[in-house]
């Protein structure tokens, strides 16, 4: 496993880097999400071990295991190797007491009532918790997010809670088989952090973008993402 990892992360590393380049951006400016949802512990490790920091995981049903071992003091071997959790799915408001503390991002705020317990959990920790917004830029039913001429309204609202700080948007695009057919809204999600910036004095600190996912963030760096959330095609997908 070792081996294709390495393989894997150096393919991505070139990938990434020419998208950069197209597009006249620093990569240091791109920042790899390792979305570990479909792989095991060890491979989750083993990630970790090949130096990828910010692992991502959209249920905690899913990730409890992996966080336990890893970051609840039960595997001290992976002290050295300890990772920045990224909450990606839809989180149900009854489940923020087992993320908020364990996660450091959330990439899915979508609703004040999310907020509000987001906020309540994590001032009784003595915590602020960075968000990225969650817009439906596509429409599509089947996705998760704010509709994006809500999102303006939703941003000035968030301006009551002092314990969540909003960082970002966070889009999902539909699959293409042609990832060029995913411009648009990537496209769309910056123009909107961009307009958000110019008309909203509470989004100062909006400026991060998450986009992009194994088959299309060549096309969302080449859009401004900030974050990229790489499952598949970093670190693979194990059968159950």
């Amino acid at each position: 496993m070792s081996t294709t990892l390495g393989n894997r992360m150096l393919l991505v590393e070139e990938r990434i880097k020419q998208a950069c380049e197209r597009s006249g951006r620093s990569r240091e400016d791109v920042q790899i999400i390792a979305v570990t949802k479909y792989v095991s512990l060890d491979t989750t490790r083993d990630a970790l071990a090949h130096g990828l920091r910010h692992l991502g995981e959209n249920r905690w049903q899913d990730a409890q295991a992996k966080w336990e071992a890893i970051s609840g003091n039960e595997d001290q071997s992976a002290v050295d190797h300890q990772p920045i959790w990224h909450f990606i799915g839809s989180l149900q408001t009854n489940k923020v007491k087992d993320v908020i503390g364990k996660f450091t991002y959330m990439h899915s705020l979508d609703r004040l009532s999310l907020a509000d317990a987001i906020d309540k959990r994590a001032s009784q920790l003595g915590i602020i918790v960075p968000c990225f917004i969650q817009v439906n830029v596509s429409g599509e039913d089947s996705k998760h997010g704010i509709e994006p001429d809500k999102l303006f309204a939703f941003v000035a609202q968030l301006g009551q809670f002092q314990s969540l700080k909003p960082i970002g948007l966070m889009t999902m695009a539909p699959y293409e088989s042609e990832p060029e057919e995913t411009r648009t809204v990537f496209r769309a999600l910056r123009e909107l952090r961009d307009e958000l910036q110019l008309r909203c004095p509470q989004a100062q600190s909006i400026t991060q973008l998450s986009m992009g996912m194994s088959n299309d963030f060549e096309v969302a760096i080449e859009e401004g993402a900030t974050w990229i959330r790489l499952g598949t095609i970093l670190v693979g997908k194990e059968e159950e």
